[in-house]
Order: structure tokens, then sequence, then C-alpha cells
């Protein structure tokens, strides 16, 4: 399952990239469906800055509370079915690798990718820049790729970490919270679609490599 995930991301990221360098008025597309005009995306309302709220912080309380379930089965020897340490390793790795080194530290303030609401197309003042340019004139904190979203499709590793029964369940709602929280960002003029599919794929293939990494069984070398 580990590794016909990391093949599919692999592919998708591939293809993504190909798409949105050889059309990108796709992601200018997207981006007007959200823009109301006046330079105003239809996300800027109390609602959406609520549910921005609720997107942003969700990851940090998941990763909070399996904290808290290992330090009470370490304590008090429950409840049961409280992450390990290996597992609360996975999901504090994962996290400072995918939302918090890939997108925030590496990507964001060295991509120079200007947002759509800076972009002149949406009233900005900035020149709008396909995926793949780097020289746009967003200082920091840029446009590709979405940290947000990079944060919300994290939930794939405490999906993964989910009991087996569960753990399909887990994945998609994962995914289903990712793809709400990216939408939103759009919504907001925060980000184009690219910047979301690049940062859901990134993200998927740091957690499920990772995974592979920490939790694949040892193979057995040949006559040993």
């Amino acid at each position: 399952m580990i590794r016909a995930g990391l093949i599919f991301c692999a592919v998708m990221t591939l293809a993504v990239g190909i798409i949105f360098a050889v059309w990108p008025d796709i992601d200018l597309a997207a981006a007007r469906y959200f823009y109301l005009g006046d330079k105003l995306f239809a996300g800027v309302t109390p609602a959406g800055e609520w549910a921005r709220r609720i997107g942003y912080v969700t990851p940090f309380l998941i990763l909070t509370g399996a904290f808290g379930l290992w330090w009470m089965n370490a304590r008090r020897g429950w409840p049961a079915r409280a992450p390990s340490g290996r597992t609360l390793l996975f999901l504090a790795l994962s996290m400072a690798l995918a939302p918090g080194l890939m997108a925030n530290l590496l990507l964001k303030d060295h991509w120079h990718r200007p947002r759509p609401i800076q972009s002149t197309e949406f009233g900005g003042p900035m020149e709008f820049r396909p995926w793949y340019r780097t020289d746009g004139a967003c200082n920091r904190n840029c446009s590709f790729v979405s940290g947000e979203g990079s944060s919300a499709f994290w939930t794939l590793a405490p999906a993964l970490a989910a009991p087996a029964p569960v753990r399909p369940y887990a994945v998609v709602a994962a995914v289903a919270f990712g793809t709400a929280v990216s939408a939103l960002r759009m919504a907001f003029g925060g980000h184009f679609l690219s910047d979301t599919l690049f940062a859901a794929l990134f993200t998927a293939l740091i957690v499920l490599g990772l995974h592979r990494v920490m939790f694949s069984p040892p193979r057995c070398e040949p006559g040993a």
C-alpha cells in the first residue's frame, strides 16, 4: 500500500508539473472562479475566517493529542491504544519535514511566486508567474507552495497510524480535510491551484516515504 502510494504520488507530481507548465492559464482560470472583483475573493468572510482557523489548528491539535495519549499511557498505562514512541516520532518528524521544512522554510520564502491576490490579474501589483518561475516580485511568504495545505495533508500521517480496521476511512478523511483546506486557501486568494496540488503531493511523498523507512519490516538476507 505504501509503495503503491509513493509511485502514484510521484507520477501525479510529474503530471501536475507538466500540465501546469504547458497550460499555466489553468491556475488563472481556477483563481477567477473565486474572484468577486475589486480585489475581493469569495472566501474573505467571517465564516471563511472561522473555517480557516479551524483548518489551521486541527493538525496541531491532533499532534498534541497524540503526545497527550502517549504521556498518559507511559505514566498510567492507559489508554491501551495510545501511540507508541515510534509512531509519535513519525508524526513529529513528518510535520517538521513537510509543512515545516519543505513548505515554509525551503519553498515559500525562496520561490518568489506572487499569490493570486498579489497578481495584476486580480488587482494586485505583481505579475503572474507559472509555478516553475522563481523570478516573481514576492519577497517572502509567497504562493508556492501552500503551507496550510501542506499542514492539512499532513493528517495523512496520523491516518496511516490509525488502527487497521479504520485506517482506510481515516485516509479518506485526511484527503477530504486537506482538499477542503486547500480549496479555502484558494477562495481567500492565497494560493493558485498548482500551489495546493504540489503541497498535497510533496507532503504525501514525505509522509509515505518516512512511513516506509520507519515501519517497513526488515528484509531477510538470502542464506541468513
